[in-house]
């Protein structure tokens, strides 16, 4: 039973899920990682944690990185669900399986995880899981239509599962980033910025990381936009 709170980083092999890994673990969590890549099983190793080898899209991966977390934890206090890339194109080019698939990537990523965690958290009547979204989900973007339109329904969802479980101790928030420096950089997104920059990949981590824990505790079904100004709404 780990004396430290336990934090799981689903698709974390890289990018922002990769450095809240590490900023999660500076600040006194035992870290366990997965990623399809293999890259989140040497972070979580690397970490002193627990790494594993797996795909969100697959229930019997999270079955198994859920299992071999108790394992070795004995408890799971925040949950931080990343996802890969899925499919883009013009928004009347995507066909049937397509969709699937972003609702896959986007929405069902989350659903499941959160599955197989609530009976964990509801046991020890505490737990924040925190869900990496997009700018546009509130501002659609033809760039990522797939993202956009899951990740609008993934605000429903996280109010909806914030409304039930609350009482029991349990957070979800999203966050929304817009772009950051862990990809190449376009002028004409730079361009479009207040700021006049890319994020740092450490500016989300670090509010992942406030998210997950007690100092965000009266937070919850929110959706934070990290995004330098870039969407317009208010």
């Amino acid at each position: 039973m780990s004396t430290k709170p336990v934090a799981l980083i689903v698709a974390g092999g890289s990018g922002i899920g990769a450095d809240a890994a590490r900023t999660l673990s500076d600040k006194g969590y035992d870290i366990a990682v997965m990623s399809a890549s293999g890259k989140g099983e040497a972070l979580g190793n690397d970490l002193g944690g627990l790494g594993f080898t797996g795909s969100n899209l697959s229930v019997t991966d999270l079955e198994k990185f859920v299992s071999l977390s108790m394992e070795k934890f004995g408890r799971i206090d925040g949950v931080v669900n990343c996802a890969g890339h899925g499919p883009k194109g013009p928004v009347m080019e995507i066909s049937d399986d397509d969709w699937h698939l972003g609702m896959d990537y986007y929405m069902l990523n989350v659903v499941r995880m959160t599955r197989l965690v609530l009976p964990i958290m509801q046991k020890q009547q505490s737990g924040s899981i925190v869900n990496i979204s997009t700018f546009a989900a509130f501002e659609p973007d033809a760039d990522f239509p797939t993202s956009a339109i899951f990740r609008a329904a993934l605000a429903g969802y996280t109010k909806l599962f914030t409304n039930k479980y609350a009482s029991d101790g349990i957070r979800m928030n999203n966050v929304l980033p817009g772009f950051i420096n862990s990809l190449p950089e376009k002028e004409d997104r730079v361009a479009r910025i207040p700021a006049g920059r890319y994020a740092d990949v450490r500016e989300l981590s670090q509010t992942i990381a406030f998210l997950m824990g007690s100092d965000s505790s009266y937070v919850m079904g929110q959706n934070l936009r990290v995004d330098g100004g870039l969407t317009a709404s208010v």
